[in-house]
């Protein structure tokens, strides 16, 4: 049993986005209101972005949702960061910026995410933290109408949203950059397709329709959903593709045309342990990058905090590396632990990792029974910065992407902008 407790009010003098002016719960009495305590960086509140556009979809004229951007790394206290990020996520609900964690503390918030649930008279009667929630936060939403059909103000309510200053332009929230000998391939993730460049910029073939969705076909027909990273089979001129927020791999086929899906079923996996199984019924949770070696694929799921490795001969795929668990352990692949890992490289005997979430390079041997070790980074999930070093004493903010070559590895240091 939830026991109501009555809710802090919202300041008005901080920034507030996607609104004209800022809301106050005590005008929104008589509407049910979710608050969402969120971070950018954070891949579970990117996670349940899905479930909150649901609940707004189909309750738009009994419920409010209000994001409440309460950012983890430096960077993301900047505003126009955010707004980029509100942008970027199709999120259409106001924000309020929370740089100085009043609001965290006022609901008394220990991580991200947290959905806060209040009734039409202004008491708190949920608190729900992480993801997978959905089906209960409905149900408490369901129950609450029927408690308060004599309370309930029934009114849709419209808020000027955020839009981008500059012109419409040809890539929109671009997420990766692969550079071949046959072309240059862009993940135009906010345009949810795959571009094929010559190396001096023009067009070679555009893949997907440009609507987000699940869709194999020819280039033309094709759809995906935010793909972000890439590897390239040159001697088979075939693209390999992590779609992200479709939770596949797909498979580019440029002697015939053709996208096809290799793996994972367009559901996001909601199991952390390791497991793995036949490739088009596994599903899989965030695939952000993916590198191949010989006959096989090695993926960064950052969903779930893992490597996987994918067979294209037996088309299986497992977890390599990571037991599920978000944080910095070194050692043997069953113990060891990542926090949200995004770029991926090789050097055809080590594999490098972009460890975002605690700002590390991580790299793990190709071996059934081989190690993984933190080569540079703080290694904690709240220390991180701009500083040169070796080791442990180097600080980075959010890499999320790494690339090997000539035996150095160069380092998308994301959120505090330096190679």
């Amino acid at each position: 049993m939830y026991y109501r407790t009555r809710t802090p009010e919202l300041p008005q003098n901080q920034p507030w986005l996607n609104t004209e002016k800022p809301l106050a719960l005590k005008s929104l009495k008589g509407r049910i209101v979710i608050l969402d305590f969120w971070t950018y960086c954070c891949i579970n509140c990117l996670h349940i972005l899905p479930d909150l556009k649901y609940l707004e979809n189909k309750y738009p004229d009994i419920l409010t949702i209000i994001g409440i951007h309460s950012g983890k790394f430096d960077n993301e206290k900047e505003i126009e960061n955010i707004r980029q990020a509100i942008l970027r996520n199709e999120i259409e609900h106001p924000v309020l910026v929370d740089n100085n964690y009043q609001i965290w503390e006022n609901y008394t918030v220990k991580a991200w995410p947290t959905l806060i649930i209040i009734d039409p008279q202004g008491y708190i009667i949920g608190r729900f933290a992480g993801e997978g929630n959905l089906e209960k936060i409905e149900n408490l939403i369901i129950n609450t109408l029927n408690q308060h059909q004599n309370n309930i103000k029934i009114q849709k309510l419209e808020f000027t949203l955020e839009k981008q200053n500059q012109e419409i332009t040809p890539l929109l929230f671009p997420g990766k950059v692969l550079a071949t000998t046959d072309g240059l391939f862009i993940a135009d993730s906010g345009h949810h397709r795959i571009i094929m460049s010559s190396l001096d910029g023009n067009i070679i073939n555009m893949i997907g329709t440009g609507r987000r969705g699940l869709k194999d076909g020819n280039f033309q027909t094709c759809e995906f959903s935010a793909p972000q990273g890439m590897s390239y089979d040159q001697k088979h001129q075939i693209l390999y593709i992590a779609d992200t927020e479709n939770h596949a791999i797909r498979k580019v086929n440029f002697q015939n045309k053709t996208v096809e899906t290799i793996a994972g079923n367009g559901k996001q996996s909601k199991i952390i342990y390791p497991h793995g199984g036949k490739s088009l019924e596994v599903e899989l949770n965030s695939p952000w990058d993916l590198v191949k070696v010989s006959n096989w694929l090695f993926i960064t799921m950052s969903g779930n905090h893992q490597i996987w490795q994918m067979n294209l001969l037996t088309n299986t795929i497992h977890t390599y590396a990571g037991s599920g668990g978000e944080g910095c352990v070194d050692g043997n692949f069953q113990e060891c632990a990542f926090a949200q890992p995004s770029g991926i490289a090789t050097n055809g005997k080590e594999l490098f990792i972009a460890d975002s979430e605690i700002s590390s390079i991580r790299s793990l041997e190709i071996s059934e029974n081989g190690n993984v070790k933190t080569i540079c980074g703080s290694g904690f999930l709240f220390r991180f910065g701009d500083q040169d070093g070796k080791g442990e004493n180097v600080l980075l903010q959010h890499c999320l992407d790494v690339e090997y070559f000539d035996n150095h590895l160069y380092i998308a240091d994301t959120y505090s902008n330096p190679i």
